[in-house]
């Protein structure tokens, strides 16, 4: 099992920047991809950025060149440092870790931490 806390979520304005930091605990070694997802109000929830154990990264489209995803081995945290934030980014974000134990394999997610932009 893998456990997942978020933080960092809050009220950013437009252009502003904002981290996210999603720390991991329980079975670490079983992840081998964590990624960040968000959730606008009467939208799908949507992949933002994740990020594989050997340090492969992938972006929506619509975040490219203003977010980047990035991890801390040493603490088990992954982080998401918005940058040039716009209205659209507001959402509820969620971290996910993908985990294999031999055959089994899983996702784990957290509860979620809300970013607001708005001036």
């Amino acid at each position: 099992q893998v456990q997942l806390v978020e933080s960092g979520g809050g009220l950013v304005q437009p252009g502003g920047s904002l981290r996210l930091s999603c720390a991991a605990s329980g079975s670490i070694a079983s992840i081998y991809v964590m990624g960040w997802y968000r959730q606008a109000p009467g939208k799908q929830r949507e992949l933002v950025a994740a990020i594989t154990s050997g340090g492969t990264t992938n972006y929506a489209d619509s975040v490219k060149g203003r977010f980047t995803i990035s991890r801390d081995n040493a603490k088990n945290t992954v982080y998401l440092q918005m940058n040039t934030v716009i209205a659209e980014d507001t959402a509820v974000y969620y971290c996910k870790a993908g985990t294999i134990t031999g055959p089994d394999v899983r996702d784990y997610w957290g509860k979620g931490t809300l970013v607001t932009v708005s001036s």
